[in-house]
């Protein structure tokens, strides 16, 4: 039986609107008439299109796709009327959500794949892991970029892929970093930029420091790489970042970079929800990821 596109636009305008009320009042419609005809799309597709907690209705996953499949399709639709002097391509939604403090050189390193195609739209949102978190399991977002795994319990349905391992440099500008100084006369003599407590990056420079004996002057703990990239360039200290942070001030000699290694890395990750049916992006691009060398296995910092 084909399916019925009258039923699937009353999903799409309650999907849109959220609430099954004010669609039937804004389409005209009795409640329950509206209810039946998403009833009949449900039965039709096989599966559950919403679900009610409380007096909210949310998508379920199968209805989240029915909807990414509706917009393309009334889209198509409303182009159609508005010209006919071409194909119109059906564009792919991607929706990546990425830590608020995450590396900007780093998502776009990270999307570069999939920016260059004309058949997908990037939908990206920033926040912190707790709301990133929530949004994957509301299927609001396809994927997440952190450089933290998050908790592992027997609860959660989240799958961990690495996507980039980077070397930690110390890095500032020409007049502060003599590249050729020794890591130790760096450690001792000037002030450092550094991640704050919780940040395994740090936790790995505290170590080193003690190791060494050595207590370095913190003239500032950080929790946001861009924060960390700007103060570096306003000569406040010597930044503890990965060189794709400062990628740009690096290539214009705007920062220096110290020849000894700190022996420090800080690993990327994608993190996605366990989905009957997953976004086929989110497959090709993490694939695409592992093929690339350096970036994607993290063996040597990209250029």
């Amino acid at each position: 039986m084909p399916l019925n596109y009258h039923h699937l636009r009353y999903f799409w305008a309650v999907a849109h609107d959220g609430n099954l009320t004010r669609t039937a009042q804004r389409l005209n419609l009795s409640q329950s008439a509206l209810s039946v005809q998403i009833k009949n799309l449900e039965e039709r597709l096989g599966h559950a299109l919403f679900e009610r907690r409380g007096r909210q209705l949310h998508l379920t996953e199968a209805g989240r796709i029915t909807l990414d499949h509706a917009d393309a399709i009334f889209s198509t639709g409303q182009e159609l009327v508005a010209t006919l002097t071409g194909a119109v391509q059906e564009r792919k939604a991607l929706r990546v959500g990425a830590l608020a403090t995450l590396s900007r050189n780093f998502q776009i390193e990270f999307l570069r794949p999939m920016l260059a195609r004309q058949d997908v739209e990037i939908i990206l949102r920033s926040g912190s892991p707790t709301e990133l978190l929530e949004g994957l399991s509301t299927l609001n977002l396809d994927m997440v970029l952190m450089n933290k795994p998050p908790p592992n319990d027997s609860l959660t349905r989240f799958d961990t892929h690495q996507i980039g391992e980077q070397h930690v440099s110390i890095v500032g500008t020409p007049t502060r970093l003599d590249p050729t100084k020794s890591l130790r006369d760096l450690l001792a003599e000037q002030p450092f930029i550094v991640p704050t407590m919780d940040n395994s990056v740090r936790t790995a420079f505290d170590s080193l420091a003690s190791r060494m004996s050595v207590r370095p002057q913190i003239a500032a703990e950080v929790d946001d790489m861009a924060m960390m990239r700007l103060l570096a360039r306003e000569d406040i200290g010597l930044s503890l970042v990965a060189p794709i942070v400062v990628k740009d001030e690096l290539t214009s000699g705007l920062l220096n970079e110290a020849k000894d290694h700190l022996q420090i890395k800080e690993t990327f990750y994608a993190v996605t929800l366990r989905r009957r049916f997953p976004n086929p992006l989110v497959q090709d691009l993490i694939k695409i990821t592992a093929d690339l060398a350096p970036f994607g296995r993290g063996d040597s910092e990209p250029s």
